[in-house]
């Protein structure tokens, strides 16, 4: 037995008590007569005392020669320690050593093993075995496994089955471009990991499985940014003889469950937002309402004076940003700058001070008098000692940017709390999104999402228009989940596939298994899918999910723990009959 105990379980009742530890040496101080070692394992710390007055020479002669992370076991006497540390649970005690093993020697780490490490992210992310054995990513995947252990019990008790589904599978159109896998004993041939389980967690409820999840691995070759990686988690799930009413009450119980069980929250309201109102009102589908700052349009109280730089926009939008009235002049240039980062990529902004003797002072005082200024202070709900910023332009534009801005300024002025939760459900999204370089309209979600009830015809005359049996849940202006009441009968989903462009022969050849099991009596039904990665991190306080993945790829796709993807020798290409046509 390498240990009778864990380095964060000992206390005051153990004194007196021998004991077996083992762990890695986090520090060592040596002050000659006297050693004293924090040895560190997964559930804590525990100091070790090495005394030339009561340990064997052997013993302390060894103990001088420890450096961080050599792996060892002692055995001793759990004392009361003189000099007590409040700091950690263990603090109040000691082990006399009497025994000391070596397990195994360490050379020195390159980055040290604290919370506050000297490492950077590539650095780190290399030897990633040891981040892990520092506490902030440690307890963040300890973390996660308690969100997915919540999740299964939730689920489980709700009657929903888990089954697995296959990695292996058919190349398929669903947004992104899929990771594909060549099959030797099929040459020339391929698969393609899954974007997600959709097609399958649909033949399950043809199969009549009613309630289904998992915890799956899911691929996407896209570009990464933080809180997006190559592969993703997804907590999947569907129901059979459901509405959306049905699903929104089934997962708002999920959420509701997780924030009690995890974080200790009550949530008792989840708002309820249509896709237009949260793009007009926020300037995305995803908003962040912990905070105000709602957006307000003001092409009629702009446009009827000499600014061309208004007159010419096709939307005209500010915020009211409180407070505001107290950025100096630097201050407000430095705003400017960031919305003109080619990132946010705006051209300029315009503000106006709410003065608290109720009169404005504005960037445009020349083409806008106070009556002017007035009725955008009103639209933007600026109040006295309020700040307004203004953005102009095409309002595909016009919008992301100014969201943005908010986003940035509710950062600055601490109003984005992450032990506060908000969620929202947005819902109506348009079902079809017209693509300028194809000349076409594409799923906005996925060609299997059912229009609103009602909406079908529409199709045929203003497919712009329709919108879709769709919603997101969204949680502190991020998306954690999303879903929608799907297509059951072959004649809808054919109809569908023919308005996204696939001929009849592409949809047979893409999808005819789906629509072959739509034949045999496919019910009513619906789902939605949770993104792992970010529920988790959300409901840790943070919005980038790298910490929360035991071994994350970087911005580039890359494993440089274990130099991944990596090429492959020629006499495996031969064997999948692949040839490389790579590009100088």
């Amino acid at each position: 037995m390498y240990r009778s105990h864990n380095c964060g379980e000992i206390r005051t009742s153990h004194i007196n008590n021998e004991v077996t530890l083992a762990g890695w040496v986090q520090k060592v101080r040596d002050k000659g007569f006297m050693v004293w070692v924090d040895l560190r394992d997964r559930y804590g710390i525990t100091q070790l005392i090495f005394d030339e007055e009561r340990t064997p020479k052997a013993i302390m002669e060894q103990a001088q020669k420890l450096g961080r992370e050599f792996v060892i076991q002692v055995k001793g006497t759990v004392i009361e320690r003189a000099s007590k540390n409040p700091n950690i649970p263990t603090g109040d005690i000691e082990i006399l050593v009497s025994e000391l093993t070596i397990l195994n020697s360490a050379i020195l780490p390159p980055f040290t093993i604290e919370d506050e490490t000297d490492g950077g992210e590539e650095l780190r992310m290399k030897y990633r075995y040891l981040d892990i054995r520092r506490n902030p990513v440690k307890n963040s995947l300890i973390f996660r496994a308690k969100v997915a252990q919540e999740v299964r019990n939730y689920l489980s008790k709700e009657g929903f089955i888990e089954v697995e589904t296959p990695y292996l599978i058919k190349s398929t159109p669903e947004g992104a471009r899929d990771f594909v896998v060549p099959s030797r004993m099929n040459e020339g041939q391929f698969y393609a990991l899954p974007q997600s389980p959709q097609t399958f967690k649909q033949l399950l409820m043809v199969g009549g499985m009613d309630k289904y999840f998992q915890i799956v691995k899911c691929f996407r070759d896209e570009d990464l940014r933080a809180d997006r990686q190559p592969e993703f988690t997804q907590i999947d799930c569907e129901m059979a003889f459901v509405e959306q009413e049905d699903i929104l009450n089934a997962f708002e119980g999920l959420t509701r469950h997780l924030l009690k069980e995890v974080n200790g929250v009550d949530v008792k309201e989840f708002p309820r937002m249509l896709y237009d109102d949260a793009m007009r009102l926020y300037g995305n589908d995803k908003p962040d309402i912990r905070f105000g700052m709602q957006f307000g349009e003001l092409n009629e109280v702009t446009q009827h004076k000499d600014f061309g730089v208004f007159n010419s926009a096709e939307l005209v939008v500010g915020i009211a940003v409180p407070g505001g009235n107290n950025y100096t002049r630097k201050e407000i240039d430095q705003l400017i700058d960031w919305v003109k980062r080619p990132q946010i990529g705006a051209l300029g902004m315009v503000y106006c001070r709410v003065n608290e003797d109720g009169t404005y002072k504005s960037s445009v005082d020349k083409f806008y008098d106070e009556a002017d200024l007035a009725k955008w202070a009103e639209i933007t709900g600026a109040k006295a000692g309020d700040l307004i910023c203004v953005l102009s332009g095409d309002t595909n534009k016009v919008r992301p940017q100014l969201s943005a801005l908010r986003m940035e300024l509710a950062t600055r002025l601490g109003l984005r709390n992450p032990k506060e939760f908000a969620p929202l459900w947005v819902m109506d999204f348009p079902l079809l999104e017209w693509d300028e370089d194809t000349q076409r309209y594409h799923a906005m979600h996925h060609p299997f999402t059912s229009p609103k009830p009602g909406q079908l015809e529409l199709l045929s005359t203003n497919p712009g228009d329709v919108k879709a049996n769709a919603y997101d849940l969204v949680l502190n202006g991020n998306e954690i989940g999303g879903g929608s009441i799907r297509i059951h009968d072959k004649k809808t989903q054919s109809l569908m596939f023919d308005y996204l462009g696939f001929t009849p022969e592409e949809a047979k050849a893409q999808f005819g298994f789906l629509m072959d099991a739509f034949q045999y009596g496919a019910p009513p039904h619906g789902g939605l899918a949770f993104g792992l990665d970010r529920l988790v991190a959300i409901l840790g306080g943070q919005e980038t999910i790298r910490d929360f993945i035991a071994f994350p790829k970087n911005n580039s796709g890359r494993d440089v723990m274990i130099d991944a993807p990596a090429p492959i020798d020629d006499k495996q290409l031969e064997e999948l009959s692949l040839k490389l046509n790579l590009k100088s």
